[in-house]
């Protein structure tokens, strides 16, 4: 089995879109597929789904939903400074290895 890394964005936090159709653009992080390297972030990436009429949704038709953007395109936004930074770990005063901010130095807090 295969070790799963830490990765620089978790589930809540804001992060901004440094490359792609979606460059520049900020939002909040939904999920993380931890094995494919991909988040999908809020209002972000939006395709188009063709759904197929069922018993629940009897009409069917089109929905636009989210689409995964790959991590390496996605930078986390200091809470301090509003900007995006890149993501260090160290030791806290308890002895727990946290994310921080290498812009200025804070610790980000987890969601």
């Amino acid at each position: 089995m295969k070790a799963i890394k830490k990765l620089h964005v978790i589930t809540g936090d804001t992060v901004k879109v440094i490359a792609g159709n979606e460059r520049g653009k900020t939002g909040k992080v939904l999920l993380v597929d931890r094995s494919k390297y991909r988040a999908v972030v809020e209002g972000l990436n939006m395709v188009t789904k063709h759904v197929k009429p069922s018993a629940s949704n009897p009409e069917g038709g089109i929905e636009k939903t989210e689409a995964s953007i790959h991590l390496s395109n996605l930078m986390v936004v200091d809470p301090a400074s509003g900007e995006p930074t890149r993501v260090g770990r160290k030791l806290d005063d308890k002895g727990k290895l946290q994310r921080y901010s290498k812009k200025t130095g804070e610790f980000i807090k987890n969601g």
